[in-house]
């Protein structure tokens, strides 16, 4: 049970009169009823408030529910006075504090009262201390706030429903409160919101006043539990929807810390595999296929965090990329239709995504193909604005790349494409894309810290034997949201 359905609950409880128990030395509705409407006459008498019109009586197949004997079912128009507001131009309010206080909608509404921020010099709807604001239009609809001030003017979004000597008001609104599903079902049409006609029409079971003072104190005591309670299920909901995400983390992190599958030595060693890399590199170098790079750093002791199987090794991502670049630095020419051209929206989810793309002329394509050229299997991998999404390339189709996305190509006989996106997904790489993606606005992790990134590096098997195994387990974690 969510924390509102608790408090429904219980000013459900409330409203049927099964919170307290029933004094008969404290009278009956009927008496009280008796008493609402001489207020009510002397009040239209004093003009205070408007006489309305007569309400349809009540049907038997109108009570939802059986109440107490001492209460009564009434129509909640018979017993209340409900103002409704009128909006005005812009030139007709201010906000320098001239005139009348106007409360606009839900937006000067807070638990506690009224936030005052515009005035009116030509009020007309009014609403005063003690009544019930009840927002019914716009945003919050179905908002209730005590009016803890003197004397403001209200908006078409606002009702007040006036305060009886009579009644006890924090009842009424905890009745309100009670019925406000009912409010807004009436209610919905193309401007959501509570009319007039429904607020009135509603039945209202009514205990004698006695009883409901009783009843909003026994509610008063309940709600710091209720508030207790929310704190505790607020807290288990983030554990629950930070645990698969912390599980999947911890699945990664164990995968690339050899943690994940066991290490078998008839599978050879990662140097082997890194000397096996260096040489298909030097060989499209000489073939004047790729360029030759400026060499990478060396990996400073201090830089290793954890430790590593015996038959791994660190290194780093462009040592074992024989291409690294990124899209075009320049905005095409788009077109309506032609070559998809994609950036970082349109690999955000981890997939590519073409339902959105923009287009390009197949000459353009051309052109920025020759430098930056996507293929089945490659890697891509977004650089500005949301850094460190790793996308594997699944389709044959051409497109071309914005700058914002950087294309990673290696010899997929040698590295598992899984296995890498793999890794440039685990807290290690997250991590260094966080702390190196630097800039104002759409910021920018650059090529230079892409290529430095600190890998680890298992033998092609175990790569492939860590693939299956996250492939088993990590459909288990989104099981579990």
């Amino acid at each position: 049970m969510t924390p509102q359905e608790l408090k429904n609950s219980i000013l459900q409880l409330a409203i049927q009169g099964k919170l307290v128990e029933q004094h008969p030395e404290e009278g009956t509705a009927e008496a009280l009823y008796r008493q609402i409407q001489e207020e009510k006459k002397r009040l239209i008498k004093e003009g205070k408030i408007k006489k309305e019109k007569p309400l349809p009586e009540i049907a038997e197949d109108e009570k939802p529910f059986e109440i107490p004997e001492s209460w009564m079912w009434v129509r909640f128009g018979n017993v209340i006075s409900l103002v409704s507001g009128t909006d005005f131009k812009p030139e007709e309010y201010n906000d320098q504090g001239r005139g009348t206080i106007y409360i606009t909608g839900a937006s000067n509404l807070s638990d506690n009262g009224v936030i005052i921020s515009r005035w009116t010099e030509a009020p007309r709807n009014f609403a005063y201390r003690g009544d019930i604001l009840l927002v019914c239009k716009g945003s919050g609809y179905g908002k209730t706030v005590f009016c803890d001030i003197d004397e403001a003017h209200i908006a078409r979004q606002i009702m007040a429903i006036k305060r009886m000597d009579t009644l006890n008001m924090s009842f009424i609104r905890y009745f309100l409160q009670a019925n406000i599903y009912y409010l807004k079902t009436k209610g919905q049409g193309v401007i959501p919101g509570i009319d007039r006609v429904s607020v009135l029409n509603m039945l209202l079971p009514i205990p004698p006043i006695e009883e409901q003072k009783r009843i909003v104190a026994k509610i008063e005591e309940l709600l710091p539990y209720i508030d207790r309670y929310e704190q505790a299920w607020n807290r288990l909901e983030e554990f629950n929807n930070r645990f698969p995400v912390n599980v999947r983390k911890s699945l990664l992190q164990w995968a690339i810390q050899g943690k994940l599958v066991e290490q078998r030595p008839e599978e050879g060693t990662a140097e082997e595999l890194y000397r096996q890399i260096q040489e298909e590199k030097r060989r499209l170098v000489k073939e004047g296929k790729i360029k030759k790079e400026k060499p990478l750093p060396e990996i400073a002791e201090d830089e290793v965090p954890f430790e590593i199987p015996g038959n791994w090794i660190w290194c780093r991502l462009g040592n074992i990329l024989y291409k690294l670049t990124d899209g075009t630095h320049s905005t095409p020419k788009y077109t309506a239709s032609g070559v998809p051209f994609l950036s970082v929206k349109d690999m955000s989810s981890g997939q590519l995504d073409f339902s959105s793309c923009k287009y390009i002329s197949e000459q353009e394509h051309q052109e920025l193909f020759s430098r930056c050229n996507p293929e089945y299997g490659d890697l891509l991998l977004t650089k500005i604005g949301t850094t460190g999404i790793p996308v594997i390339v699944n389709t044959d189709k051409q497109f071309s790349l914005f700058v914002s996305v950087a294309l990673l190509k290696f010899c997929q006989d040698l590295i598992d494409n899984k296995f890498l996106q793999i890794l440039l997904n685990s807290p290690l790489v997250q991590t260094q894309a966080t702390e190196n993606t630097r800039g104002v606005g759409n910021k920018n992790w650059v090529m230079r810290d892409i290529a430095n990134t600190l890998i680890v590096l298992p033998p092609l098997a175990e790569q492939k034997r860590i693939v299956a195994k996250l492939e088993e387990l990590l459909p288990l974690c989104e099981r579990l949201k």
